[in-house]
Protein backbone atom coordinates (compact mmCIF):
# COMPACT_ATOMS: atom_id res chain seq x y z
CA UNK A 1 0.00 0.00 0.00
CA UNK A 2 1.09 3.69 -0.41
CA UNK A 3 0.31 6.47 1.99
CA UNK A 4 -0.81 9.23 0.27
CA UNK A 5 -1.72 12.76 2.23
CA UNK A 6 -4.78 14.51 0.89
CA UNK A 7 -5.94 18.21 1.97
CA UNK A 8 -9.05 17.96 3.62
CA UNK A 9 -10.07 19.80 6.17
CA UNK A 10 -7.25 21.91 8.65
CA UNK A 11 -5.61 18.78 9.63
CA UNK A 12 -5.06 17.27 6.37
CA UNK A 13 -6.17 13.00 5.63
CA UNK A 14 -4.44 10.15 5.04
CA UNK A 15 -5.11 7.48 3.13
CA UNK A 16 -4.04 4.10 1.58
CA UNK A 17 -4.30 3.28 -2.08
CA UNK A 18 -2.68 -0.33 -3.35
CA UNK A 19 0.52 0.65 -5.12
CA UNK A 20 -0.01 -1.89 -8.31
CA UNK A 21 -3.35 -0.12 -8.47
CA UNK A 22 -1.71 3.67 -8.41
CA UNK A 23 -0.93 5.22 -11.84
CA UNK A 24 0.18 8.93 -10.56
CA UNK A 25 0.23 11.36 -8.06
CA UNK A 26 -0.65 14.14 -10.20
CA UNK A 27 0.94 17.48 -8.27
CA UNK A 28 2.07 21.25 -8.07
CA UNK A 29 5.81 21.32 -9.40
CA UNK A 30 7.98 22.65 -6.42
CA UNK A 31 8.66 26.08 -7.18
CA UNK A 32 10.99 28.50 -4.66
CA UNK A 33 8.78 30.52 -1.92
CA UNK A 34 9.77 33.73 -2.26
CA UNK A 35 12.91 34.40 0.83
CA UNK A 36 10.79 37.55 1.56
CA UNK A 37 7.50 37.74 -0.07
CA UNK A 38 6.31 41.15 1.81
CA UNK A 39 9.23 42.93 0.09
CA UNK A 40 8.57 41.10 -3.27
CA UNK A 41 5.22 42.49 -2.89
CA UNK A 42 6.62 45.97 -2.22
CA UNK A 43 8.96 45.95 -5.19
CA UNK A 44 5.66 44.74 -7.01
CA UNK A 45 3.86 48.46 -6.52
CA UNK A 46 7.28 50.09 -7.36
CA UNK A 47 7.86 48.09 -10.91
CA UNK A 48 4.75 46.77 -12.19
CA UNK A 49 3.33 45.08 -14.93
CA UNK A 50 1.99 47.50 -17.84
CA UNK A 51 1.50 50.47 -16.12
CA UNK A 52 2.66 53.53 -13.59
CA UNK A 53 3.69 52.69 -9.91
CA UNK A 54 0.91 52.20 -7.89
CA UNK A 55 2.46 55.92 -5.93
CA UNK A 56 1.94 57.54 -9.48
CA UNK A 57 -1.15 55.99 -9.50
CA UNK A 58 -2.76 57.34 -6.14
CA UNK A 59 -1.07 60.79 -6.28
CA UNK A 60 -3.71 63.27 -6.22
CA UNK A 61 -6.61 60.79 -4.90
CA UNK A 62 -8.33 61.24 -1.99
CA UNK A 63 -10.23 57.73 -1.54
CA UNK A 64 -9.16 54.47 -2.73
CA UNK A 65 -11.25 50.73 -2.84
CA UNK A 66 -9.65 47.39 -2.25
CA UNK A 67 -11.21 44.56 -3.25
CA UNK A 68 -10.02 41.50 -1.31
CA UNK A 69 -11.14 37.78 -1.58
CA UNK A 70 -13.69 36.37 0.98
CA UNK A 71 -12.50 33.99 3.61
CA UNK A 72 -13.50 30.66 1.03
CA UNK A 73 -9.47 32.24 -0.31
CA UNK A 74 -6.57 31.22 1.03
CA UNK A 75 -5.00 34.74 0.54
CA UNK A 76 -1.68 35.70 1.96
CA UNK A 77 -3.50 39.03 3.22
CA UNK A 78 -0.78 40.08 5.64
CA UNK A 79 1.65 39.57 3.31
CA UNK A 80 0.02 41.48 0.79
CA UNK A 81 -1.98 44.24 2.16
CA UNK A 82 0.55 45.86 4.54
CA UNK A 83 3.04 46.77 1.50
CA UNK A 84 -0.13 48.05 -0.60
CA UNK A 85 -1.46 50.04 2.17
CA UNK A 86 1.79 51.79 2.93
CA UNK A 87 1.93 52.75 -0.57
CA UNK A 88 -1.39 54.18 -0.44
CA UNK A 89 -0.51 56.01 2.67
CA UNK A 90 3.01 57.50 1.22
CA UNK A 91 0.59 58.76 -1.96
CA UNK A 92 -1.47 61.05 0.71
CA UNK A 93 -4.28 58.97 0.89
CA UNK A 94 -5.86 59.34 4.11
CA UNK A 95 -6.76 55.84 6.41
CA UNK A 96 -10.12 56.72 6.87
CA UNK A 97 -10.57 57.36 3.04
CA UNK A 98 -9.26 53.75 3.02
CA UNK A 99 -11.66 50.69 2.31
CA UNK A 100 -11.19 47.21 2.18
CA UNK A 101 -14.01 45.83 0.85
CA UNK A 102 -14.62 41.79 0.77
CA UNK A 103 -15.64 40.64 -2.99
CA UNK A 104 -17.90 37.38 -1.84
CA UNK A 105 -20.15 38.00 -4.76
CA UNK A 106 -22.81 35.47 -3.81
CA UNK A 107 -21.07 33.92 -0.66
CA UNK A 108 -22.19 34.93 3.10
CA UNK A 109 -20.43 37.88 4.61
CA UNK A 110 -16.84 37.28 6.67
CA UNK A 111 -17.51 39.10 10.41
CA UNK A 112 -15.45 38.87 13.47
CA UNK A 113 -13.14 36.55 13.78
CA UNK A 114 -13.10 35.58 10.49
CA UNK A 115 -12.07 38.91 9.31
CA UNK A 116 -8.82 38.64 11.91
CA UNK A 117 -8.18 35.66 10.56
CA UNK A 118 -8.38 36.87 6.26
CA UNK A 119 -6.73 40.07 7.70
CA UNK A 120 -4.63 40.13 11.01
CA UNK A 121 -5.48 41.77 13.88
CA UNK A 122 -3.75 45.29 12.89
CA UNK A 123 -5.23 45.37 9.79
CA UNK A 124 -8.78 44.21 11.04
CA UNK A 125 -8.83 46.52 13.82
CA UNK A 126 -7.48 49.60 12.11
CA UNK A 127 -8.95 49.63 8.58
CA UNK A 128 -12.63 50.10 7.57
CA UNK A 129 -13.45 46.95 6.45
CA UNK A 130 -17.00 45.69 4.62
CA UNK A 131 -18.85 43.14 3.36
CA UNK A 132 -19.97 43.18 -0.46
CA UNK A 133 -23.89 42.51 -1.12
CA UNK A 134 -25.06 41.61 -4.09
CA UNK A 135 -28.71 41.00 -3.59
CA UNK A 136 -29.34 44.56 -2.54
CA UNK A 137 -29.77 45.96 -6.35
CA UNK A 138 -29.35 49.76 -4.97
CA UNK A 139 -26.07 49.22 -3.44
CA UNK A 140 -24.69 49.00 -7.10
CA UNK A 141 -23.95 51.16 -10.03
CA UNK A 142 -25.00 49.95 -13.54
CA UNK A 143 -22.10 50.49 -15.48
CA UNK A 144 -24.02 49.26 -19.36
CA UNK A 145 -24.13 45.93 -21.07
CA UNK A 146 -21.24 43.56 -22.61
CA UNK A 147 -21.01 42.57 -26.35
CA UNK A 148 -22.56 39.49 -25.30
CA UNK A 149 -25.33 41.33 -23.23
CA UNK A 150 -24.47 41.11 -19.80
CA UNK A 151 -25.77 43.93 -17.46
CA UNK A 152 -22.96 44.88 -15.69
CA UNK A 153 -23.99 46.48 -12.10
CA UNK A 154 -21.06 46.80 -9.60
CA UNK A 155 -20.56 47.59 -5.83
CA UNK A 156 -21.19 51.37 -5.92
CA UNK A 157 -18.48 51.65 -3.06
CA UNK A 158 -15.74 50.56 -5.46
CA UNK A 159 -16.98 52.20 -8.31
CA UNK A 160 -17.28 55.86 -6.93
CA UNK A 161 -14.07 55.78 -5.05
CA UNK A 162 -11.08 57.67 -6.62
CA UNK A 163 -8.49 54.78 -6.87
CA UNK A 164 -9.72 51.36 -8.01
CA UNK A 165 -7.38 48.35 -6.59
CA UNK A 166 -7.99 44.16 -6.94
CA UNK A 167 -5.90 41.56 -5.25
CA UNK A 168 -6.40 38.32 -4.75
CA UNK A 169 -3.91 34.92 -6.11
CA UNK A 170 -4.21 32.83 -9.30
CA UNK A 171 -5.14 29.09 -9.53
CA UNK A 172 -7.27 26.89 -12.19
CA UNK A 173 -10.92 27.89 -11.81
CA UNK A 174 -13.48 25.40 -12.95
CA UNK A 175 -15.58 28.10 -14.86
CA UNK A 176 -13.36 31.21 -15.84
CA UNK A 177 -9.99 28.67 -16.22
CA UNK A 178 -7.94 30.90 -13.39
CA UNK A 179 -8.72 33.11 -10.64
CA UNK A 180 -7.46 36.30 -10.01
CA UNK A 181 -7.55 39.75 -11.38
CA UNK A 182 -10.69 40.63 -13.49
CA UNK A 183 -12.90 37.95 -11.14
CA UNK A 184 -13.00 39.79 -7.59
CA UNK A 185 -15.14 42.57 -10.11
CA UNK A 186 -17.37 39.79 -11.37
CA UNK A 187 -18.69 37.93 -9.68
CA UNK A 188 -16.63 39.42 -6.59
CA UNK A 189 -18.85 42.87 -6.38
CA UNK A 190 -21.01 42.49 -9.04
CA UNK A 191 -25.10 42.19 -8.42
CA UNK A 192 -27.25 39.49 -8.69
CA UNK A 193 -28.94 40.92 -11.55
CA UNK A 194 -25.14 40.40 -13.00
CA UNK A 195 -24.29 37.02 -11.68
CA UNK A 196 -28.09 35.74 -12.88
CA UNK A 197 -26.68 35.86 -16.71
CA UNK A 198 -22.71 35.70 -16.04
CA UNK A 199 -23.26 32.44 -14.81
CA UNK A 200 -26.03 31.59 -17.08
CA UNK A 201 -26.45 27.71 -18.68
CA UNK A 202 -25.45 29.01 -21.85
CA UNK A 203 -22.31 30.41 -20.74
CA UNK A 204 -21.49 27.37 -18.19
CA UNK A 205 -21.81 25.14 -20.76
CA UNK A 206 -19.97 26.37 -23.29
CA UNK A 207 -16.72 24.16 -23.99
CA UNK A 208 -14.34 26.47 -23.52
CA UNK A 209 -15.79 27.80 -19.79
CA UNK A 210 -13.09 25.27 -17.74
CA UNK A 211 -9.73 24.69 -15.74
CA UNK A 212 -6.83 26.46 -17.52
CA UNK A 213 -8.33 27.93 -20.22
CA UNK A 214 -8.49 31.77 -20.80
CA UNK A 215 -8.10 31.76 -24.93
CA UNK A 216 -12.43 31.51 -25.84
CA UNK A 217 -13.93 31.46 -22.86
CA UNK A 218 -16.70 33.41 -22.35
CA UNK A 219 -16.94 33.22 -18.86
CA UNK A 220 -13.11 35.02 -18.69
CA UNK A 221 -13.98 37.76 -21.31
CA UNK A 222 -16.81 38.75 -19.48
CA UNK A 223 -15.65 39.20 -16.62
CA UNK A 224 -12.45 40.92 -18.21
CA UNK A 225 -15.08 43.48 -19.39
CA UNK A 226 -16.83 43.89 -16.69
CA UNK A 227 -13.25 44.74 -14.47
CA UNK A 228 -12.90 47.13 -17.57
CA UNK A 229 -16.25 49.10 -17.33
CA UNK A 230 -15.48 49.10 -13.41
CA UNK A 231 -11.78 51.19 -14.16
CA UNK A 232 -9.89 48.44 -12.59
CA UNK A 233 -6.74 51.34 -11.89
CA UNK A 234 -4.50 48.57 -10.46
CA UNK A 235 -4.19 44.59 -9.70
CA UNK A 236 -1.85 42.49 -7.05
CA UNK A 237 -2.31 38.62 -7.67
CA UNK A 238 0.07 36.52 -6.01
CA UNK A 239 0.50 32.46 -6.54
CA UNK A 240 1.31 29.71 -3.90
CA UNK A 241 2.71 26.42 -3.58
CA UNK A 242 1.38 23.36 -2.37
CA UNK A 243 2.05 24.66 1.15
CA UNK A 244 0.52 28.00 0.82
CA UNK A 245 3.65 30.14 0.37
CA UNK A 246 4.11 32.69 -1.78
CA UNK A 247 5.65 31.80 -5.28
CA UNK A 248 5.20 34.51 -7.10
CA UNK A 249 3.63 38.20 -6.98
CA UNK A 250 2.31 39.93 -9.85
CA UNK A 251 0.89 43.62 -9.92
CA UNK A 252 -0.12 46.51 -11.74
CA UNK A 253 -2.49 46.65 -15.05
CA UNK A 254 -5.25 44.17 -14.68
CA UNK A 255 -4.78 42.29 -18.19
CA UNK A 256 -1.43 42.15 -18.55
CA UNK A 257 -0.68 41.24 -14.71
CA UNK A 258 -3.27 38.78 -14.82
CA UNK A 259 -1.98 37.31 -18.03
CA UNK A 260 1.70 37.25 -16.67
CA UNK A 261 0.37 35.18 -13.40
CA UNK A 262 -1.46 32.58 -15.29
CA UNK A 263 1.86 32.06 -17.92
CA UNK A 264 3.86 31.66 -14.55
CA UNK A 265 1.35 29.30 -12.11
CA UNK A 266 0.09 27.39 -15.83
CA UNK A 267 3.94 26.61 -15.86
CA UNK A 268 3.82 25.22 -12.11
CA UNK A 269 0.22 23.70 -11.58
CA UNK A 270 0.06 21.37 -14.66
CA UNK A 271 0.97 17.79 -13.92
CA UNK A 272 -0.28 15.11 -16.44
CA UNK A 273 -1.48 11.11 -16.10
CA UNK A 274 0.30 8.95 -18.38
CA UNK A 275 -3.30 7.49 -18.97
CA UNK A 276 -6.73 8.24 -18.02
CA UNK A 277 -7.92 6.45 -14.42
CA UNK A 278 -10.53 4.57 -13.80
CA UNK A 279 -10.70 5.70 -10.11
CA UNK A 280 -9.70 9.43 -9.61
CA UNK A 281 -9.34 10.81 -6.20
CA UNK A 282 -9.35 14.33 -5.70
CA UNK A 283 -10.46 17.35 -3.05
CA UNK A 284 -11.42 20.93 -2.90
CA UNK A 285 -7.76 21.78 -1.36
CA UNK A 286 -8.85 21.44 2.23
CA UNK A 287 -9.84 24.46 4.72
CA UNK A 288 -11.10 27.34 3.88
CA UNK A 289 -12.59 25.55 0.72
CA UNK A 290 -13.80 22.59 1.16
CA UNK A 291 -16.07 23.82 4.31
CA UNK A 292 -18.86 23.27 1.83
CA UNK A 293 -20.17 21.54 -0.80
CA UNK A 294 -20.71 24.01 -2.82
CA UNK A 295 -17.26 25.28 -3.12
CA UNK A 296 -15.91 20.96 -3.37
CA UNK A 297 -17.65 20.70 -6.65
CA UNK A 298 -14.53 22.63 -8.18
CA UNK A 299 -12.47 19.48 -6.84
CA UNK A 300 -15.15 17.15 -8.96
CA UNK A 301 -14.61 19.27 -11.65
CA UNK A 302 -10.22 19.70 -11.78
CA UNK A 303 -10.17 15.68 -11.76
CA UNK A 304 -12.22 15.40 -15.26
CA UNK A 305 -8.96 14.87 -17.54
CA UNK A 306 -7.66 12.24 -15.50
CA UNK A 307 -10.72 9.95 -15.55
CA UNK A 308 -11.98 7.43 -17.77
CA UNK A 309 -15.63 8.08 -19.34
CA UNK A 310 -17.39 5.88 -16.84
CA UNK A 311 -14.73 5.65 -14.39
CA UNK A 312 -15.52 7.11 -10.99
CA UNK A 313 -14.36 10.44 -9.10
CA UNK A 314 -13.56 9.98 -5.12
CA UNK A 315 -13.90 13.55 -4.03
CA UNK A 316 -12.80 14.24 -0.18
CA UNK A 317 -13.81 17.30 1.41
CA UNK A 318 -14.91 17.97 5.19
CA UNK A 319 -18.06 20.30 3.79
CA UNK A 320 -18.08 20.87 7.83
CA UNK A 321 -20.31 24.25 7.23
CA UNK A 322 -22.68 21.92 5.20
CA UNK A 323 -23.66 22.32 1.69
CA UNK A 324 -23.52 26.18 1.48
CA UNK A 325 -26.03 29.30 1.63
CA UNK A 326 -29.16 29.03 1.89
CA UNK A 327 -30.23 29.31 -1.80
CA UNK A 328 -27.89 26.44 -3.04
CA UNK A 329 -29.50 24.40 0.25
CA UNK A 330 -32.88 25.16 -1.22
CA UNK A 331 -31.72 24.57 -5.19
CA UNK A 332 -30.52 20.68 -3.76
CA UNK A 333 -33.59 19.77 -1.38
CA UNK A 334 -35.69 20.59 -4.88
CA UNK A 335 -33.50 19.07 -7.60
CA UNK A 336 -32.25 15.95 -5.64
CA UNK A 337 -32.14 13.82 -9.02
CA UNK A 338 -28.98 15.75 -10.87
CA UNK A 339 -30.18 14.34 -14.38
CA UNK A 340 -33.46 15.70 -14.40
CA UNK A 341 -32.09 19.29 -13.05
CA UNK A 342 -29.08 18.96 -16.09
CA UNK A 343 -32.28 19.00 -18.11
CA UNK A 344 -34.25 21.42 -16.31
CA UNK A 345 -31.97 23.94 -16.80
CA UNK A 346 -32.99 25.06 -19.96
CA UNK A 347 -36.30 25.67 -19.05
CA UNK A 348 -37.10 29.32 -19.76
CA UNK A 349 -38.72 29.35 -16.58
CA UNK A 350 -35.91 27.73 -14.03
CA UNK A 351 -34.02 29.85 -12.58
CA UNK A 352 -31.72 29.44 -8.75
CA UNK A 353 -29.09 31.18 -7.07
CA UNK A 354 -25.94 28.93 -7.36
CA UNK A 355 -27.40 26.76 -9.86
CA UNK A 356 -24.36 27.01 -11.67
CA UNK A 357 -22.20 25.45 -9.39
CA UNK A 358 -24.43 22.18 -9.12
CA UNK A 359 -24.68 22.23 -13.48
CA UNK A 360 -20.93 21.97 -13.16
CA UNK A 361 -21.17 18.77 -11.04
CA UNK A 362 -24.13 17.37 -13.09
CA UNK A 363 -21.60 18.10 -16.13
CA UNK A 364 -18.96 16.51 -14.08
CA UNK A 365 -21.49 13.41 -13.39
CA UNK A 366 -21.79 12.91 -17.13
CA UNK A 367 -19.02 11.79 -17.57
CA UNK A 368 -18.14 10.05 -14.40
CA UNK A 369 -19.30 7.97 -11.16
CA UNK A 370 -18.97 11.39 -8.48
CA UNK A 371 -19.19 10.34 -5.22
CA UNK A 372 -18.51 12.33 -2.22
CA UNK A 373 -16.16 11.37 1.43
CA UNK A 374 -16.83 13.70 4.08
CA UNK A 375 -17.10 12.89 7.81
CA UNK A 376 -17.95 16.20 9.03
CA UNK A 377 -20.82 17.10 6.72
CA UNK A 378 -23.81 18.37 9.26
CA UNK A 379 -26.48 15.42 9.69
CA UNK A 380 -29.43 17.51 8.01
CA UNK A 381 -27.58 18.49 5.12
CA UNK A 382 -26.71 14.36 4.34
CA UNK A 383 -29.93 13.96 3.20
CA UNK A 384 -29.57 16.27 0.34
CA UNK A 385 -26.00 15.95 -1.43
CA UNK A 386 -27.23 14.38 -4.68
CA UNK A 387 -24.57 12.30 -5.17
CA UNK A 388 -23.31 9.03 -3.00
CA UNK A 389 -22.09 9.97 0.55
CA UNK A 390 -19.20 7.77 2.13
CA UNK A 391 -17.79 8.36 5.39
CA UNK A 392 -14.34 7.07 4.90
CA UNK A 393 -12.00 6.80 1.54
CA UNK A 394 -11.67 3.22 2.47
CA UNK A 395 -15.78 2.77 1.65
CA UNK A 396 -15.88 4.44 -1.38
CA UNK A 397 -12.94 3.17 -3.00
CA UNK A 398 -13.73 -0.55 -2.10
CA UNK A 399 -16.88 -0.09 -4.36
CA UNK A 400 -15.06 1.78 -7.10
CA UNK A 401 -12.94 -1.47 -7.37
CA UNK A 402 -15.54 -3.65 -6.81
CA UNK A 403 -17.06 -1.73 -10.05
CA UNK A 404 -14.00 -1.27 -12.19
CA UNK A 405 -12.27 -4.13 -11.11
CA UNK A 406 -9.06 -5.21 -8.76
CA UNK A 407 -6.66 -3.90 -11.64
CA UNK A 408 -8.06 -0.65 -12.01
CA UNK A 409 -6.17 2.56 -12.47
CA UNK A 410 -5.80 5.04 -10.07
CA UNK A 411 -4.79 8.91 -9.97
CA UNK A 412 -5.05 11.11 -7.06
CA UNK A 413 -5.02 14.63 -6.84
CA UNK A 414 -3.95 15.60 -2.94
CA UNK A 415 -4.61 19.11 -3.45
CA UNK A 416 -7.65 18.80 -6.18
CA UNK A 417 -8.09 21.97 -7.64
CA UNK A 418 -4.99 23.46 -7.07
CA UNK A 419 -3.22 21.47 -9.59
CA UNK A 420 -3.98 21.63 -13.75
CA UNK A 421 -4.82 17.73 -14.08
CA UNK A 422 -4.03 17.11 -18.12
CA UNK A 423 -4.78 14.33 -20.09
CA UNK A 424 -2.06 12.79 -22.06
CA UNK A 425 -1.38 14.65 -25.58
Amino acid sequence: MTTIRLDYGREGLNIEVPERNLIKVLRIRPAEPLSDPERAVEESLVDPIGCEPLAELARGKRTACIAVCDITRPVPNRLVLPPLLRALDEAGIARENILLLIATGLHRPNEGDELLEMLGPEIAENYRVENHVARDEASHVELGVTDAGTPICVDRRFVEADLHIVTGFIEPHLMAGFSGGRKLICPGLASVKTVKVFHGPALMDHANAREGCIEGNPVHAEALAAARMARVDFAVDVALDEARRMVGVFSGELEASHRAGVDFVRDTVGDETPRPADVVITTCAGHPLDATFYQAVKGATAALPAVKEGGTIILAAECREGLGGEEFCRLLRENGDINAFAKSLWDADFFFIDQWQYQKLSQAAAKADVVLVSDALPPDARPHVPIPLYETIDAALQEALNKHGPDAGIVTIPAGPNVLACSPR
